[in-house]
């Protein structure tokens, strides 16, 4: 038994004898014959999500942290061996935010030597640990 088929339904509209472009260009027919490619493979293609936001300032938030008792790993040991030799009374200067931090946290304890910290932002616990041996805090613009 022979069926006659459509010829216009033999078209191919990924692939079979690349006779130019019998699906169209490119991403056309996303929403119409090819949505079933586009569904399977491509998911959430189409439309909008969310509210826009006009004049966004981005990292805004941006904050990484730094706690206590990572705070030494930011410099050498020699520099600390160094210093906790000195009898002079000077204390090593740790920039965090040269690190890449902008906040220190107080979560741990201090060596109990002298430091001088520099950072954007300070936790109030933080200040009080780092004060208590004897260091000081110093807010960076």
């Amino acid at each position: 038994m022979v069926c006659n088929i459509n010829v216009t339904s033999l078209k191919c509209f990924f692939s079979g004898k690349h006779r130019k472009h019998p699906g169209g260009r490119g991403n056309a027919g996303g929403l119409h014959h090819h949505r079933i490619n586009f569904d399977k493979y491509h998911p959430g293609y189409f439309g909008k999500v969310g509210m826009r936001h006009y004049h966004l300032k981005r990292n805004q938030k941006f904050c990484p942290t730094v706690n206590l008792d990572k705070l030494w790993t930011l410099v050498s040991e020699q520099t600390r061996l160094n210093y906790a030799k000195n009898e002079a009374g000077l204390a090593p200067v740790i920039d965090v935010v040269r690190s890449g931090y902008y906040k220190v946290l107080g979560k741990g304890k201090l060596p109990k030597q002298p430091v001088i910290v520099k950072a954007k932002f300070f936790s109030r616990r933080a200040e009080e640990k780092i004060k208590e041996v004897g260091g000081a805090c110093v807010l960076v613009a």
